[in-house]
């Protein structure tokens, strides 16, 4: 079991073995590959969805110093991010504005 502790400092952690995880999309500006949703090619961000049905969002960056973050998001915050990143809304999310468009 690979335990990721949230860095809110909430004592909370997941199993990132169980998991799902998304990755950011990129796009290539001719020397580097540039995260969509940071803007960057040097920030990162990944979304996980515990076994609990928690949204993590995972941040980090290449430059020296820089600490790793794992912070808990809310539904709509992960449909954002989703959406951004080029991925179909997760089933749970998309529910959920289903069941808002009524």
């Amino acid at each position: 079991m690979k335990r990721i502790a949230l860095t809110d400092g909430s004592g909370r952690w997941f199993n990132e073995e169980k998991a799902e995880s998304w990755n950011e999309s990129t796009w290539w500006d001719g020397s580097n590959h540039v995260s969509h949703v940071t803007g960057s090619q040097w920030e990162h961000e990944r979304l996980y969805r515990t076994a609990s049905g928690r949204w993590v969002l995972n941040s980090w960056s290449q430059w020296q110093g820089s600490k790793e973050c794992y912070e808990a998001i809310d539904d709509d915050a992960a449909a954002k991010w989703l959406v951004q990143n080029d991925h179909e809304p997760h089933r749970v999310v998309a529910e959920q504005f289903a069941a808002l468009e009524m």
